[in-house]
């Protein structure tokens, strides 16, 4: 296995994610792909995502390539990135209400205007970070560093050890998540300058491992 396989589910920011990784690590192409078998060859995954989590969630569906990501997550290391976190609870209430995929425990659930302290809807903008816990992806970044996010959408996790990172947008939502050999964060490192390129930069020789 070798190189780095971007999985194309239709929705944006797939080319930003492969540009900001081929400048961060010498050598690497990575593949903007829906091809299963390309994704079973490839060392890491990454799961983009910018839109709707209905969309992303149909365009799974396809079979093989349904297999291919669930294998990937099953035992290579991925990252996640927006509704690459989104897609990782076990329901969203975006798009009617969505089932996902069931990895992390917690549902995702809309910003309103009831939450206290609320804020403009989707949260976007550079925004805060505090790191939960020590992680191979959090090497070199500053505790609360800055980090750029679009989403209107945000994980509620159950799980106190599956959570990485928490951000402060009139409630206190998950920002980085994970378990095992996968890791997803709900702000775009491809757009996060300095630390979002450290946090690719230590994905790409990530070996899956706490």
């Amino acid at each position: 296995m070798s190189g780095t396989a971007i999985v194309d589910l239709g929705t944006g920011n797939l080319r930003s994610v492969a540009r900001a990784l081929a400048h961060e690590v010498p050598g690497e192409t990575p593949a903007i792909t829906r091809d299963p078998a390309v994704i079973g060859r490839a060392a890491r995954v990454v799961l983009p995502g910018q839109g709707a989590i209905g969309t992303w969630m149909a365009a799974l569906a396809d079979a093989g390539l349904r297999r291919a990501v669930d294998a990937a997550l099953a035992g290579r290391p991925v990252l996640g990135i927006c509704l690459g976190l989104e897609a990782l609870y076990s329901f969203s209430d975006e798009d009617g209400g969505v089932p996902c995929l069931g990895l992390l425990a917690g549902r995702v659930r809309r910003f309103t205007g009831a939450d206290p302290g609320a804020r403009k809807v989707p949260h976007m903008g550079w925004n805060r970070v505090r790191q939960s816990r020590p992680h191979p992806l959090w090497r070199g970044i500053e505790d609360g560093a800055r980090f750029y996010f679009v989403h209107s959408y945000y994980a509620a996790a159950e799980r106190d050890d599956e959570i990485f990172g928490r951000t402060d947008y009139g409630l206190t939502f998950t920002s980085a998540a994970g378990r095992g050999n996968f890791f997803a964060v709900q702000f775009h490192p491809e757009k996060s300058r300095a630390a979002g390129l450290r946090l690719l930069r230590n994905f790409s020789a990530w070996d899956g491992a706490r």
